[in-house]
């Protein structure tokens, strides 16, 4: 079956800002300086993310519906003269946003920057949509991982040292990953498998 034509990288990135911005407000209000830093810290692909990027995407939010934002002075007692700062939270919509969002696991979640977003909100995720995206970037790896070795074995004679240490780079750190995944993949069938058990189990009086 073929693949779906992939987005526009911007188009991607956007959408994967939208989510990441809706699970960090998840837990609770933020400013947005403090909202940025966090996508910088915690998820690599928004690590230069500006303002000028940032700020657009939480406007294109609230007027969305998805996201309130309140106005207060950053400083009491502070000159007038300061900006106010501006704090985000979701609305009851942006929860239900995410929540779509967070139990979707097509294609485009095994993708490298959409798996490490996904991967970020784990812990909000079911955990039969984590197993699928945790196999589906797993088979989309081991394709990966087929690609680099069938070119080497084709170029070998005619690459450099440097281009044959790149891709002998690129092969380790995909089998480095699978083998990463396969230890995610039997940890979450036996926590599932353990919670099954648990449900089916008949349960005593003492």
């Amino acid at each position: 079956m073929p693949r779906p034509e992939p987005r526009p990288r911007t188009a991607r990135r956007g959408q994967l800002l939208e989510f990441a911005v809706l699970g960090l407000l998840h837990d609770g209000p933020l400013h947005g300086y403090e909202l940025r830093k966090r996508l910088g810290t915690a998820l690599g692909i928004f690590r230069a993310l500006s303002f000028g990027s940032l700020y657009p995407c939480l406007r294109a939010l609230v007027e969305a519906g998805l996201l309130a934002a309140s106005t207060a002075d950053a400083d009491t007692g502070a000159s007038t003269s300061r900006r106010p700062r501006i704090a985000y939270e979701l609305t009851a919509a942006g929860k239900e946003r995410f929540q779509a969002l967070v139990a979707g696991a097509g294609p485009e979640s095994w993708d490298d920057d959409d798996f490490d977003v996904r991967l970020a909100f784990f812990s909000r995720t079911e955990a039969q949509v984590r197993l699928r995206i945790l196999e589906g970037r797993r088979s989309r790896l081991e394709e990966r991982l087929a690609l680099i070795r069938e070119a080497s074995l084709r170029g070998r004679e005619r690459m450099d040292s440097y281009t044959l240490a790149l891709q002998q780079h690129g092969e380790d750190r995909a089998e480095r990953e699978v083998r990463w995944l396969e230890e995610l993949i039997s940890a979450e069938r036996r926590h599932t498998a353990y919670g099954s058990n648990l449900q089916t189990q008949p349960h005593t009086k003492e």
